[in-house]
């Protein structure tokens, strides 16, 4: 039974040495001693570069950068092929040295191959990660977000502003938009909330907003929408900047703009901000207390977001006094600062 076990594993070894060239098959048969220390060389050598990758991981990840798709995925896979490589590691114990036709031969010739193949697949998994100058990027900035909060309680001013808006925003024939108000009236929530519902039900492509304050920096405008664009400018001069800014905005198909506490008329074109012929997909949204800015801007649409009437201002102002109905003398007062 020996005999002819020998002779089926001796025939079916060289029923393979016919396949592929003699000169590797026999390298399998007698090399199997090389074949162990190669793969345990180029496992140690993916086991370290896998720790390195791993550490760059970690260190980009506390820096809230976002890791490359293509880093995620040799980490994956190189952990899955040195796990794999375990079975193969516990068969290399259960070998034994054969150097004669024997039954083991045909076990030991076809553990080489296997052993061979793992180790190929190590030395490119090894290979592959020194393409990884880096392993991360700059994540993209958070899209905003509308959060109802007790500091704000929708009136029926806003709930009509927001509706006006939102029709503007949807008219081909709008391509900016002006929301006044007195300070404090809730501009800027609501024109958060707008950016969030317009980005959500994919009127635009992108949503950018910017703070304009009552004294203008250009500079800082641009910086603004540099981070929510993940951009890094290595132009030094505002016109160079600008062209960028000009260039990177024209790749967005459509585009929303808000523009927050504008006091001054903006120069759109300082700034790198495409509109009209330079950009039919983009439309401007801009908040300022002061409804000639609309005019001077030439908004095609003007929403006011009026006081709050004296029941809602009241509800509001109880809310966050805390006040409660008992406290007449206290709500006498109240009533008069609310109002």
């Amino acid at each position: 039974m020996a005999l002819e076990s020998a002779g089926g594993s001796i025939i079916a070894m060289l029923a393979e040495l016919m396949v592929e060239p003699v000169g590797r098959q026999f390298r399998y048969m007698f090399c199997f001693n090389n074949f162990v220390e190669e793969l345990k060389e180029r496992k140690e050598n993916l086991t370290l570069a896998l720790d390195g990758l791993q550490k760059d991981v970690e260190a980009a990840e506390r820096n809230a950068e976002e890791i490359k798709k293509g880093v995620k995925k040799w980490l994956e896979d190189a952990n899955n092929e040195i796990e794999g490589a375990k079975p193969l590691e516990n068969e290399i114990g259960k070998n034994g040295k054969c150097f004669t036709w024997c039954p083991n031969c045909m076990r030991q010739f076809k553990l080489s191959k296997a052993l061979a193949k793992k180790s190929e697949t190590f030395r490119k998994l090894l290979e592959n990660s020194t393409k990884f100058t880096k392993v991360s990027h700059r994540a993209h900035p958070q899209r905003i977000e509308f959060v109802p909060s007790k500091e704000f309680t929708p009136s029926k001013s806003s709930e009509e502003a927001f509706e006006q808006i939102m029709e503007a925003l949807k008219d081909d024939k709008v391509n900016m938009i002006g929301l006044c108000g007195m300070g404090g009236v809730g501009k800027t929530t609501l024109v958060q909330k707008v950016g969030t519902i317009a980005r959500e039900s994919q009127l635009f492509d992108e949503v950018l907003m910017a703070t304009v304050s009552q004294n203008p920096n250009v500079i800082d405008i641009q910086n603004q929408m540099a981070d929510k664009l993940g951009m890094d400018f290595k132009e030094k001069s505002n016109a160079g900047r600008a062209d960028r800014l000009w260039q990177r905005l024209k790749e967005v198909e459509k585009m929303l703009i808000i523009l927050d506490d504008v006091w001054k008329v903006i120069d759109f074109q300082e700034i790198g901000i495409p509109l009209g012929d330079g950009h039919r997909g983009s439309k401007i949204l801009l908040t300022t207390r002061l409804q000639g800015i609309c005019s001077y801007m030439e908004c095609r649409k003007k929403v006011l977001l009026s006081p709050l009437p004296e029941k809602e201002a009241w509800g509001l102002f109880r809310i966050n006094a805390g006040l409660r109905d008992g406290d007449s003398t206290l709500n006498t007062v109240a009533r008069e600062v609310a109002r």
